[in-house]
């Protein structure tokens, strides 16, 4: 289920899954699937305020239109075509009062729809990146249904939403729907996002941040950044609106009532940035505001953007606390935690979240208790018609490449054509699986990167996870035999090698002969005796002798996967290698990826050999991420000054610099951030690059959903060099250097390509050797007068 919604008085909640608009009771009563469209994807359900309708987009005509279907599931569907071409559309927003419906579109356009007549208007259009489609506003995750980015005045009359500026910061606006004007109601020297109307009309909500214009979602650069606070605001719209926190007093308040509920929202624009007000509650990494009814405020906190392990998954939404706050007694209390997705019914008397893959539906008045509200889904049943969900996914397909690709012209394909003629291919289709085959076949021929196909209704396949020990074996007199064992290789809390540890009796060259009592003769595959026993406690015997001679028993816990213990000793064998071939001179740092793996890769090794005469920066199956500045920041520094100490050394500044030679080693398995890496590397003539072509793929890409989960995405950005060429995309960027890793040599233990960036690191040194400082002598002031810096003297001095 996603997407989900309530009704307006929040009895019943709304959700698209599969294609499918289903209700479902928050008590009594059973699920409806209310358009039973196999092979038509509808999507985005919103439930009018007057309980009548429910608003979604369906492609059932081949382009995405308006649909609006009576809430009972009684009476004709109407049908309303949306905008001039067609397009994608997102997050449906109903006014108040019924009669129109604030949506967005692919292309950045915010438009309102009158009902009554079907007619659309644009409101305003992103200048730059979009911030109302599958991205909305400034963070990735916003809960749906409503995206934050914009939401309507009590009263109908007034739109407010968010627009990026050109310092790329955002800037609430507000629209005014009788006669089309537009004023900007932030100043854009903060981030401003989430504006929503309190339910008297008095104040708008937004939340805002001085501190993100550090922050890009292309740059890991904003890694090494504290994550943004946001701070909550509100503007009283009226001059005669009184604060809701004046200052407190015993003395006898005003008490008038709020105006009724769609009463006129009256706005004075003169001095209007003036009347803006702080909650007064802590700043946090909000993630969204929902306005709740008697002007109090729900807030969702997310955490950190980018987590500190090294195992986080960017395609899993943020688990957020909800904030309850009351402006006028400045009081913030935990509503709930371990949200993902939030919404409030339009009286504002029910919230719908989903926390531990569960739904709920509960009061606003106070915090659930555990369990309360969980919907019963186990009665929700759709019907699928797979091969009428496959010819709406091919379709689909294409429609992505068509309104997302970078290139419009799509590399010169022609889109038409090319559909027709793999569509041949789909009643042929036996499986979810020949799909994804016809996918990568099919869009291979835009000749791009980055079209990663995925997901789908695959049936799952039950796997029996085996038990590893971390090491490598030989085959000698008849008997498996320990030829490596691997370790943490210390300071690497995160990783569990089994046959390390005190106690373990376990050395190489050791045989092993038994696990669990079970003889294990070399003839035997050696993994099967280890079947079902992951992650579990096994009895290894194990000694020096084939014959079992002086064998002993030792107890061990196994691990299901060796990826990072091998990968870890890889990088240390390499870093071993570099020292002796340089003789301690150089460093050896690797970047698995230019993300949050990179970081904490370079910061690690990159500073705890800052003493060395030059580095070897390998980034050879780089796995890509985000742009690569950072890296190159750090390894283009240049020492400025050094700092003279009473004791000890002199220091160099700024930290980090180093004026020795940096080599970096690339290869074909190197994409994404893997190219923009050496890209960079050779712009700013950092150093030489040694290996093998990278493979040239450095867009970005919009991962939109299928109607059953599978993914095809389509790049929809690539960028250019300063001259104005394509330089790298398709084309990867060339070594200085060219050498191949000699599968032969490896066998034997050498690494060729790393050897050459050693010996072409080392000749650089010695053009180049390192020059130590050479503190100037003190001065003494009170022998002679010494003139200011930059200054000549005269005759008279």
């Amino acid at each position: 289920l996603i997407h989900g919604g309530l009704s307006p008085d929040g009895r019943h909640a709304v959700f698209e899954t599969r294609g499918e608009i289903v209700t479902v009771p928050a008590r009594r009563g059973i699920p409806h699937d209310l358009t039973q469209t196999p092979g038509v994807a509808e999507r985005n359900p919103a439930w009018s305020p007057d309980g009548n309708w429910i608003a979604y987009f369906s492609d059932e005509s081949g382009e995405y239109e308006m649909h609006l279907r009576p809430a009972d599931g009684a009476g004709e569907t109407r049908k309303i075509k949306l905008g001039a071409a067609p397009s994608f559309y997102y997050h449906p927003i109903w006014s108040p009062n019924s009669k129109h419906i604030a949506y967005a579109d692919k292309r950045g356009n915010l438009w309102v729809l009158n009902v009554e007549t079907g007619a659309s208007v644009i409101v305003d259009t992103q200048p730059s990146m979009v911030n109302y489609g599958p991205d909305p506003g400034p963070n990735a995750w916003n809960p749906d249904p409503d995206p934050g980015a914009y939401s309507w005045s009590p009263d109908s009359r007034w739109l407010t939403y968010t627009l990026s500026l050109p310092n790329h910061l955002s800037a609430v606006f507000l629209y005014n729907l009788e006669n089309g004007g537009k004023h900007q109601v932030t100043d854009g020297m903060s981030d401003a996002s989430y504006p929503k109307f309190s339910d008297s009309g008095d104040f708008l909500y937004f939340a805002a941040s001085t501190d993100s214009g550090a922050a890009s979602d292309l740059s890991v650069s904003s890694t090494s950044n504290p994550i943004a606070t946001y701070n909550l605001y509100l503007v009283a719209l009226a001059r005669t609106t009184a604060s809701p926190f004046a200052a407190e007093s015993d003395e006898e308040t005003n008490n008038a009532a709020p105006p009724p509920a769609g009463a006129e929202v009256k706005i004075d624009f003169e001095n209007l940035n003036q009347r803006i007000l702080a909650l007064r509650v802590p700043g946090r990494n909000y993630q969204g505001l929902y306005a709740g009814k008697s002007n109090t405020l729900f807030a969702l906190e997310s955490p950190p953007a980018y987590p500190s392990t090294e195992t986080s998954d960017s395609d899993v939404p943020p688990e957020c606390t909800v904030w309850k706050i009351d402006p006028a007694t400045r009081e913030a209390e935990q509503f709930t935690d371990g949200v993902t997705t939030f919404a409030l019914s339009a009286d504002g008397n029910r919230a719908l979240f989903k926390k531990d893959d569960d739904w709920f539906v509960t009061g606003t008045d106070k915090s659930p208790g555990d369990g309360e509200g969980r919907l019963k889904l186990d009665k929700l049943k759709i019907s699928v018609d797979p091969r009428a969900e496959w010819r709406q996914m091919y379709h689909e397909a294409w429609r992505i490449e068509r309104d997302f690709f970078y290139d419009p012209a799509l590399h010169g394909l022609d889109l038409k054509a090319t559909e027709a003629r793999y569509r041949i291919y789909l009643e042929g289709l036996a499986s979810r699986a020949d799909l994804n085959y016809l996918f990568e076949v099919m869009l291979g021929e835009l000749a791009s990167g980055h079209i990663y196909i995925s997901g789908g209704d695959l049936p799952e396949v039950k796997a029996v996870p085996v038990g590893l020990l971390g090491a490598d074996y030989s085959v000698e007199n008849g008997r498996y035999r320990f030829s490596r064992i691997y370790t943490r290789e210390n300071w690497n809390p995160d990783l569990r090698a089994p046959l390390e540890g005190a106690g373990l009796q376990v050395s190489v060259g050791d045989y092993l002969l038994a696990v669990d009592g079970k003889d294990i003769p070399g003839t035997a595959e050696l993994y099967s005796f280890f079947q079902d026993k992951a992650d579990k406690v096994v009895t290894l015997r194990v000694g020096p002798n084939p014959d079992g001679t002086g064998a002993r028993e030792t107890k061990v816990r196994t691990i299901e996967n060796e990826h990072d213990l091998r990968n870890r000793a890889w990088i240390e064998d390499n870093r071993r290698t570099v020292d002796r071939l340089s003789s301690n001179r150089l460093a050896y740092v690797y970047l698995p990826d230019t993300d949050v793996s990179g970081y904490t890769a370079f910061n690690r090794y990159y500073y705890a050999q800052i003493d060395k005469q030059g580095f070897i920066i390998d980034e050879r199956f780089n796995a890509g991420g985000s742009f690569s500045d950072y890296w190159v920041d750090r390894l283009q520094r240049k020492i400025l000054i050094h700092s003279a100490n009473r004791e000890g050394t002199d220091d160099s500044i700024p930290a980090g610099a180093t004026a020795g030679p940096k080599v970096m080693l690339i290869n074909e398995f190197a994409g994404s951030g893997g190219d923009v890496l050496p890209w960079y590397f050779r712009k700013l003539g950092i150093g030489p690059l040694v290996g093998r072509r990278t493979w040239g793929d450095v867009g970005d890409l919009v991962d939109h959903p299928l109607l059953d989960g599978g993914r095809v995405p389509a790049p929809n950005l690539c960028n250019y060099g300063t001259e104005g060429q394509w330089e790298v995309e398709n084309r990867g960027m060339a070594p200085d250097y060219e050498v191949e890793l000699d599968p032969k040599a490896w066998r034997a233990g050498r690494d060729l390509q790393l050897e050459k960036a050693v010996q072409v690191a080392l000749k650089l040194l010695a053009k180049n050797p390192p020059k130590p400082s050479r503190r100037p002598p003190f001065p003494n002031y009170h022998l002679k007068p010494n003139p200011p810096l930059g200054h000549k003297g005269s005759g008279d001095d």
